[in-house]
């Protein structure tokens, strides 16, 4: 396994490389066999809606490892092609992180808990 899940110190669960990456390449590739249609997202619970992505006009229900992604203003991989890709090199150990603002629904807003130096505080979906 490239990725393991443990307690973040962003929030909650997290990802972290099990090994070095390097940039360009595919950290996680996501599970895309639990999809649903707006009608059905809508019905689920606040936590729920808490591990969809919205790409490429899809809404996808993210499994593990992918759903302990946290967000960070200053993220070290990015989405691509329904993966999470490494914008720049990732050491062993380092906590997966991306910019959620593409993977929320339009206008949908969350509280974000990076700390980064440059953090929004609230992102807000594309």
């Amino acid at each position: 396994m490239d990725v393991v899940v443990k307690k973040s110190k962003i929030e909650g669960k997290g990802v972290f490389a099990a090994r070095d990456f390097k940039k360009g390449e595919v950290v996680i590739k996501w599970n895309l066999l639990h999809q649903l249609t707006k009608d059905e997202a809508k019905k689920l619970s606040e936590k729920e809606k808490k591990y969809l992505a919205h790409i490429d006009g899809k809404i996808i229900v993210q499994q593990s490892p992918a759903k302990y992604v946290n967000e960070s203003c200053n993220p070290n991989t990015h989405v691509k092609n329904f993966c999470d890709v490494a914008l720049r090199n990732i050491k062993k150990g380092e906590e997966i992180t991306s910019d959620f603002s593409s993977n929320l629904g339009p206008g949908e807003t969350m509280k974000c808990n990076c700390g980064s130096k440059n953090c929004r505080k609230i992102i807000i979906g594309k």
